[in-house]
């Protein structure tokens, strides 16, 4: 198993997590500043009170690490999940329209309450909505029952919307809770260095080989063939946590599953070689060979997720 170049694994109790413990006193205060700098005027309502700090990390007195963190730093495959949409699915509002996922406190509450979960994955690459970074956060935050989970958070791509927009998502999803923020599509070294520093300008304490106490994670995701191309110079960006390739958008983009998933393998040498951890959506039929590959992110989806997550458990002695 690869060890990965970076924190030292924390023990004792999972303690109670900064961003969740601040979110609703930050988040105002951080978007408002990030939006201001920006020139885009007044920030959208979140619906979350102002005040407070606008520092994003460890609440004054603490060192918390997110479980996360722990787990790969001590070079152990982690286990998660796809956030589920609680919306019935194909649902119409009242014009035809089709509606956008629905994520709750409720939902998130569920998922705490999972002793197989180490993480969820909010993926708001589609649709970004602060509010549910909220609720996920919240619901999280009211269970210890089964132990600590790391909310991830995927944001629209800098493309989508500009990098105004994804700076003042980083700081927003941060401040509402998330331990970390996945910036899909990233197109170059230009690019994942700009998205190490919207980071850096909100001063978020980034989890790295060079910031082993690091609290925050960033994780980047190599997904289109120019990308792959420059490959060796996005993984030496210094500053982010997590190497990752969209291996689906990849191959659609190849035109081939097989050319995909080569530039998957060639992703996490990369990832290997700069001592990051590497994620990639896995089942049952696939868990254990992910594993035995060197990924350190398993993340499962759809109704059958748990069993295929103890399937990869069992192979990795957990």
């Amino acid at each position: 198993m690869t060890k990965i170049v970076s924190p030292a694994a924390t023990c004792g109790a999972a303690p109670v997590r900064p961003g969740r413990a601040l979110h609703r006193a930050v988040v105002a205060f951080a978007t408002l500043t990030l939006v201001a700098a920006c020139g885009g005027g007044e920030a959208e309502d979140t619906g979350v009170a102002a005040g407070g700090s606008a520092s994003v990390g460890a609440a004054p007195g603490t060192s918390a690490q997110p479980e996360l963190i722990r787990l790969w730093a001590a070079g152990t495959p982690a286990f998660g999940i796809f956030v589920p949409s609680e919306r019935e699915r194909g649902a119409l509002g009242p014009d035809g329209e089709r509606l956008p996922p629905l994520y709750t406190a409720e939902g998130g509450r569920r998922m705490a309450e999972n002793p197989l979960l180490d993480y969820v994955f909010l993926n708001l690459e589609g649709t970004y909505d602060a509010a549910a970074v909220v609720a996920i956060a919240d619901g999280l935050a009211t269970s210890t029952a089964a132990g600590d989970k790391t909310l991830l958070v995927r944001i629209p791509p800098i493309s989508a919307d500009g990098p105004d927009a994804a700076r003042a998502r980083v700081a927003e999803a941060l401040a509402a809770g998330a331990d970390g923020i996945v910036l899909p599509h990233v197109r170059s070294p230009e690019e994942a260095r700009q998205a190490v520093s919207f980071f850096e300008e909100i001063g978020a304490d980034v989890w790295s080989p060079a910031n082993p106490g690091g609290t925050v994670i960033a994780m980047l995701m190599v997904e289109d063939p120019g990308a792959l191309a420059a490959v060796a110079e996005i993984a030496n960006v210094p500053g982010y946590s997590v190497l990752a390739c969209g291996i689906g958008s990849l191959s659609q983009a190849l035109g081939d599953r097989e050319a995909g998933e080569r530039g998957n393998m060639e992703v996490l040498s990369h990832a290997k070689r700069v001592g990051l951890p590497d994620m990639i959506t896995a089942t049952a039929d696939d868990v254990a060979r992910r594993i035995d590959e060197g990924f350190l992110g398993l993340l499962m989806n759809g109704p059958d997720a748990d069993a295929h997550i103890e399937v990869g458990r069992t192979h990795a002695g957990r």
